[in-house]
C-alpha cells in the first residue's frame, strides 16, 4: 500500500510538473513562432497521453481501480488538450498561408 501511495504520488508530480513546464506563447511571436510553439505543446500533450495510458494499463494488470480510472482519465483529458492545439496549430498555419494578419493591404 505504501508503496503504490509512493508511486500515485510520483506520477501525479511528474503530470503537475509537465503540465507547469509548458511556456506560455507571448503575443510578440511571429505566427511561425507561434506555430512552432504550438507544436512543442501538441507533442508534450501526446506524451503525458501516453503516459497515462501507460499507467492506466498498468492499472488494468494489477487490478487497481483507481490507477485505471487516474490513468485512463488522464489520457483522455491529455488527448482532448492534444486535439485543442492541433486546431489552433491549424488556424495559425492558415493564417501564414493565407496572409491573414499581413501588414499588406
Amino acid at each position: 500500500m505504501n508503496t503504490r501511495n509512493r508511486f500515485a504520488g510520483l506520477l501525479a508530480a511528474v503530470m503537475a510538473l509537465g503540465v507547469l513546464a509548458l511556456p506560455i506563447t507571448a503575443s510578440a511571436q511571429s505566427l511561425g513562432q507561434q506555430s512552432s510553439q504550438r507544436q512543442k505543446q501538441k507533442n508534450t500533450w501526446r506524451n503525458l497521453a501516453y503516459g497515462g495510458a501507460a499507467v492506466a494499463i498498468y492499472g488494468l494488470l494489477k487490478k487497481d481501480k483507481m490507477l485505471t480510472l487516474g490513468g485512463a482519465a488522464g489520457a483522455g483529458y491529455s488527448l482532448y488538450r492534444y486535439e485543442q492545439d492541433r486546431k489552433s496549430q491549424s488556424k495559425i498555419d492558415n493564417a501564414r498561408r493565407y496572409g491573414r494578419y499581413s501588414r499588406r493591404r
